[in-house]
């Protein structure tokens, strides 16, 4: 009896062992280790439930760190599975390198628009890197309070937006706009690229840029200057000196009506504001005109060439490119939007006005982001500069991009 209660709990022990040992883990490299907590409890466990077999571990690394930490893993052939790709530059040079693979015959890159996969693509689209995750879309939060207390009507154009402006500075209970310039970046993140693609009409100018056509001297791409010129009036006493956490804590104390903003800001407003927010796109220059949102690729997921498992690296893929995983990554972190065309309606309320944007105004990214920032100067850069003097009323904004245009053209010359 012993020794067939032996044989049975042995015969049972090595069918549970090759059983295991069936199971692929797939590790994910990522500098995002501020959701570690949603992969684990939500992501993987849905994907696991679908998927038996396969296993996935997030193995998050510092931001700073990451780019160093990933190369150095790759160089060592120690890299995981999956690596979370930053937008253009960084995973292009991967790609070149030979260390992320070409995803393109992926059937769930047909669930992302050519704007969405434009940041993990070579130069020429014919390789796509990198299976689209999630952007950040700029606009204006607004205290809601603080508007319908002084009358005012959601700015749809840029005369609205002045004259909502002037109401708030004129009724002094409020800073009318929470900016600073000392850290530059938000003077052309949250400013220059909120406003601009209403100007150069969003991908059509971003792409003349590239190839040529348009130059930063044009009407077009110095008009958002003279608009952000106009702010200074209304950032309040000592915005020079004002850092990114000093404007952030304006608008969530109540003390400024209105913040020039990206919606990577919606979580943790939503826990610091006492008052009811909303939000409206960038105002267009007259009435009737076409919008534009600065819809921006932020995150996306590759597979490591030499990944030892790449079926099921790319059935992983595969889900990620899914409208199963836009849907729970976009509600679990709100203000981080999903890329995929199939709709994702969000749970917050202000992270769904947001989004809705891409329903009614054409989505563009960044101007600065793809291949004109490579040389020095670097673009990126000297808009950030070129935004806060323009604001400051240091630089006129002729001369800024006149500036900025005789830098990109002492390195840059365009592929046509």
């Amino acid at each position: 009896m012993k020794k067939s209660f032996r044989l049975v709990l042995l015969t049972t022990t090595l069918l549970a062992g090759a059983a295991q040992a069936e199971d692929v883990t797939l590790t994910i490299e990522s500098w995002r280790n501020d959701d570690l907590t949603i992969w684990q409890d939500k992501l993987i466990p849905a994907f696991e439930a679908a998927h038996p077999g396969i296993k996935i571990v997030f193995a998050p690394t510092a931001p700073a760190e990451y780019n160093a930490a990933l190369n150095s893993k790759l160089q060592a052939g120690s890299a995981g599975d999956l690596i979370t790709c930053r937008p253009f530059d960084a995973s292009l040079e991967l790609y070149n390198q030979g260390n992320l693979a070409d995803l393109s015959g992926l059937g769930a890159m047909a669930n992302f628009s050519p704007v969405a996969k434009s940041a993990w693509q070579t130069d020429d689209g014919a390789a796509t890197f990198c299976m689209p995750m999630a952007s950040v879309i700029h606009g204006f939060i607004y205290n809601k309070d603080a508007f319908d207390a002084l009358g005012i009507a959601v700015p749809t154009t840029v005369d609205e937006f002045f004259a909502a402006l002037d109401k708030i500075k004129a009724d002094g209970t409020y800073i009318p706009m929470a900016m600073g310039t000392n850290d530059q970046w938000e003077a052309a993140t949250m400013g220059y690229n909120n406003i601009g693609p209403n100007y150069w009409k969003g991908e059509e100018g971003r792409l003349a840029l590239i190839k040529g056509e348009q130059k930063l001297t044009d009407p077009a791409w110095v008009a958002p200057y003279e608009q952000l010129a106009r702010w200074k009036d209304y950032l309040g006493d000592g915005f020079e000196a004002q850092t990114y956490p000093d404007s952030q804590n304006l608008f969530t104390l109540g003390r400024a009506a209105i913040y020039p903003a990206g919606s990577w800001e919606i979580a943790g407003f939503n826990t610091q504001a006492q008052f009811k927010m909303g939000a409206f796109p960038p105002p267009v220059v007259t009435a009737g005109d076409e919008c534009y949102i600065s819809d921006h690729t932020d995150i996306a997921m590759g597979m490591n060439a030499k990944s030892a498992h790449p079926d099921e690296a790319k059935t992983f893929l595969e889900w990620v490119g899914s409208s199963e995983f836009a849907d729970l990554y976009a509600n679990s972190l709100p203000g981080f939007f999903s890329l995929n065309s199939t709709p994702v309606k969000m749970t917050d309320p202000l992270a769904q006005e947001f989004v809705s944007w891409r329903d009614k105004c054409k989505s563009t990214i960044r101007s600065t982001y793809q291949i004109l920032s490579r040389g020095t100067p670097n673009l990126e850069n000297e808009t950030w500069n070129a935004s806060a003097n323009v604001i400051k009323g240091t630089e006129t904004a002729a001369d800024a991009g006149k500036r900025l245009q005789e830098g990109l053209d002492s390195w840059y010359k365009p592929a046509n």
